[in-house]
């Protein structure tokens, strides 16, 4: 039903920079985008998901994990249905797969979300 692709994942080096997108779609139409709280997980090899962010339902709060507070920021664009995850000073630490999900109205830090996408790559080297 809801259908979430995440991309902009890649190969950088510490200290750069990285956009990531997550598209959000409902097949056939259904909930609006705009009834979602938006999240941001990722998980490590051999490691449980973790919650990096997550934005309110109608953007109003921001959420971050101390891991990641200062240095990535999320936002969405409800013209586009579309969420974003800048990652700004990037370490190797942040390396794992970078999940977008979708949970109706309540945001959350738990994985405990509705919708998931298949994840994009990120790796950052020394």
């Amino acid at each position: 039903q809801v259908q979430l692709v995440e991309s902009g994942g890649g190969l950088v080096q510490a200290g750069d920079s990285l956009r990531l997108s997550c598209a959000f779609s409902g097949r056939p139409s259904g909930r609006p985008f705009s009834n979602y709280a938006m999240g941001w997980f990722r998980q490590a090899p051999g490691k449980e998901r973790e919650f990096v962010s997550a934005i309110t339902w109608n953007g109003g709060s921001t959420l971050y994990a101390d891991s990641v507070k200062g240095r990535f920021a999320i936002s969405r664009d409800y013209a586009t249905d579309t969420v974003y995850l800048q990652l700004n000073s990037l370490k190797p630490a942040d390396t794992a797969v970078y999940y977008c999900a979708a949970r109706r109205f309540r945001v959350s830090t738990a994985p405990d979300y509705e919708h998931w996408g298949q994840g994009t790559q990120v790796t950052v080297s020394s």
